[in-house]
Formats: structure tokens, sequence, C-alpha cells
């Protein structure tokens, strides 16, 4: 599904160059559950936006679902993303003007899902993660973690061939943060859905298949 190679992230200061990638070669096959860890700084999240095609500026190959996405323009890696990506952010991106019930609609629309389809998959989602009540409430009327799972479910709520969670529990409490973890593994072993995530949790990077550290922007064994 996904193969980089020698991938680098560089961004110009002016005491010169600094790498915060640096020759990443990579491969994530198709239903595999991947958890990239590290110290801050290592590079975690620039490479996790790399893969969600929300960065441009770097250098190398990387293929998705055997598309080149380093030859593709704005438009075709757009489209290549709103095909297949969910992404779960540390900071939610919630829009701020919509509801819950409409940020939960927005990847349907990107998706072209008709109108008469929408409410019935969102409202599936809203009693998924138990926000049913909060469907007519916009984001500044949400605690951090239920922005979180709101954020969670529209990720989820489109149904991605790859989701990709930056620290996805990170403001849950315990038993939440367990809930979902669950989910995502129920979602990755019986739907075969491609997960990768950013964590600084042993515990959540154990529910994964496979562990990519990184260090100062290089692959560690």
């Amino acid at each position: 599904m996904i193969r980089l190679n020698l991938v680098n992230r560089v961004y110009p200061l002016k005491g010169g160059p600094f790498y915060a990638l640096r020759d990443i070669s990579l491969e994530v096959k198709a239903g595999d559950f991947l958890s990239i860890m590290g110290p801050s700084g290592s590079g975690k999240s620039t490479l996790l936006h790399i893969l969600g095609l929300h960065d441009h500026a770097w250098s190398g190959e990387y293929h998705l679902h055997g598309q080149p996405v380093h030859r593709l323009d704005q438009k075709q890696r757009f489209a290549l993303q709103k095909q297949h990506i969910g992404f779960v952010f540390q900071s939610y991106h919630l829009l701020d003007d919509l509801t819950v019930y409409e940020n939960l609609e927005v990847p349907l629309s990107y998706r072209d899902t008709p109108r008469r389809d929408r409410e019935s998959i969102v409202c599936d989602a809203l009693d998924r993660f138990n926000i049913v009540a909060k469907r007519d409430l916009y984001p500044s009327q949400l605690s951090g973690g239920q922005q979180q799972l709101v954020g969670i479910a529209r990720a989820l709520v489109a149904r991605p061939t790859l989701i990709l969670a930056d620290e996805p529990t990170g403001n849950l409490h315990s038993d939440q943060g367990r809930e979902i973890m669950e989910l995502f593994r129920q979602l990755n072993r019986e739907q075969g859905v491609t997960i990768i995530q950013v964590t600084h949790s042993n515990e959540n990077a154990a529910y994964g298949t496979r562990v990519v550290r990184l260090a100062d922007g290089l692959m560690v064994k």
C-alpha cells in the first residue's frame, strides 16, 4: 500500500538546513497496524503529515496504492487523499463554524456520498461514539475529550482504507483511550483497515503489529 524511498524533509534555516527526516525508506502493506515511536523532535509527526499528503515540501519517492505521489500535482494528491485517508489529529482540527453533525458530514461530501445516504452514515457514527446528544453543538461547546472523539469519528465516517493517527488518545481519559484503541484493533483485524499511529505510549504501540522508531529524523533499529 505504501512505499517510501529515501524521503527527506529539510527546513531551510538561517544557521543552515535542518533535516527533520533523513533518507526514510519504509514499506507498509495493506492490513498493517504500524506504530511510529520516538522522542519529541524525532520526526514522527513530520512523517505522518507526509504520508497524509498534507506536506508537499519533501524529496524522494512515495507510492500510495500504486500511485507515484512524488509525480502527482496538488489536485491529484487531494483526490488520492480524500479517496483513501482518514486522519486523526492530536489538536482535533474541527471546523469551528460547523456543528458536530456537520463536521462528520464533511468527509462524506468530499467523497461525493449522495445526500440521502449521508444522514444514515452520520447518525450511525454519532451513535457508535455515544455523541448523539452533541450533534447540534459547536466545537467550542465541547470539552477537549469530546472534541477528540468527534475528530476520531470524522476520520472513520467515510470508511477510509488508511487511518493516520497522531497521538489519538492524548486528550481522552484512560477508559476512553482503551476503547478507541480496541476500535482501531477491530477495524484492522476485521475490516483490514491499514493503521499508522504516532504514539509515545508503549501500551498504545502494543496494539499494533509493528513498531518503527525514529531519532533525529532517522529510522533506528
